[in-house]
């Protein structure tokens, strides 16, 4: 093999690490939030824990930056474009997530609600990006919602906390708000840097909550330390930096539709953790919700 075809090489394994396989790596790192959530919480208050996290999360990414020389010093559009994001992805989606938990929200009922974002996202680009959703793709959205809801439905119990619910749509509006502002403001923002800038601002915003509400304490338990170590690396690092690459390379509502797939991973990891059965209701609820997100992502970017 000549030094061309090395080069063709590298580029084909390249592409196929960034267009096929970056999708499901980042379903199954953010699926992992939740269980992330369920080891770290019971030792830290939400807001407390998701600002300590994020503060340690923007440190690694300028620590990144300056090793690979990518820009730092952006412009102050850039920073405030970046804050933006931040703040309706990391303090209103994360904050709310977390605050829902600790309320003693289930995750289950939390992925439902959040899972909506898709249908959110997709409604909404249409008006704002000027993406257009064909009937297939509205139709793999309505199949993956009803995936989700076949998987997670036994775990609803009437008795939720209607401040932690609350909670969860605001996580809601958060997340789908974020997404729809990244992918109009945000690709032409350094990834790294812009991220980090996201993660100063939202973790300002989250510690300001945490001294508002008195939820300061942390008890540093190994758990906690696994929990927030894992948090950080594979979350606020990893898989963040996937999505808005994903954002970049693609529509919004195909992005978007992968979160459809973060439920039923997490049932399956919960499963082989946790212990938690998934009845043959989620089996086939999981079926369902791939098939959805294969119509919505297949061919559309």
């Amino acid at each position: 093999m000549d030094g061309e075809e090395f080069g063709g090489a590298q580029s084909s394994m390249r592409e196929l690490i960034s267009h096929r396989l970056a999708p499901y790596l980042f379903v199954f790192l953010w699926s992992t939030g939740f269980v992330g959530a369920k080891y770290g919480l019971p030792y830290a208050d939400p807001f407390i824990f998701l600002s300590l996290r994020i503060f340690l999360a923007a440190a690694l990414l300028f620590l990144a930056a300056r090793i690979m020389r990518a820009p730092i010093a952006l412009s102050r559009s850039e920073i405030t474009k970046s804050s933006l994001i931040g703040f309706f992805l990391h303090a209103l989606y994360l904050g709310g997530v977390f605050y829902a938990i600790s309320q003693g929200v289930s995750a289950g009922v939390a992925a439902v609600i959040t899972s909506l974002q898709p249908v959110c996202v997709s409604i909404l680009a249409v008006k704002i990006l000027g993406e257009r959703l064909r009937w297939i793709q509205f139709a793999g959205l309505v199949m993956g919602l009803i995936g989700v809801v076949l998987v997670l439905g036994p775990t609803f119990d009437r008795s939720v906390s209607t401040s932690g619910v609350i909670a969860v749509f605001i996580a809601l509006m958060g997340s789908t708000t974020a997404t729809l502002l990244h992918k109009k403001l945000g690709g032409a923002i350094p990834m790294v840097a812009g991220t980090a800038y996201q993660y100063l601002a939202a973790g300002a915003v989250l510690a300001i909550a945490a001294v508002a509400t008195g939820g300061v304490h942390i008890d540093f338990t190994p758990k906690f330390a696994v929990a927030m170590i894992w948090l950080i690396l594979a979350l606020s690092v990893g898989a963040v930096l996937l999505l808005l690459h994903l954002l970049n390379s693609a529509s919004a509502a195909s992005v978007s539709s992968l979160l459809y797939l973060v439920p039923p991973a997490t049932a399956l990891e919960a499963y082989f953790l946790f212990d938690e059965k998934v009845k043959t209701q989620g089996v086939f609820g999981i079926g369902i919700t791939a098939l959805g997100v294969w119509l919505v992502i297949h061919k559309t970017s």
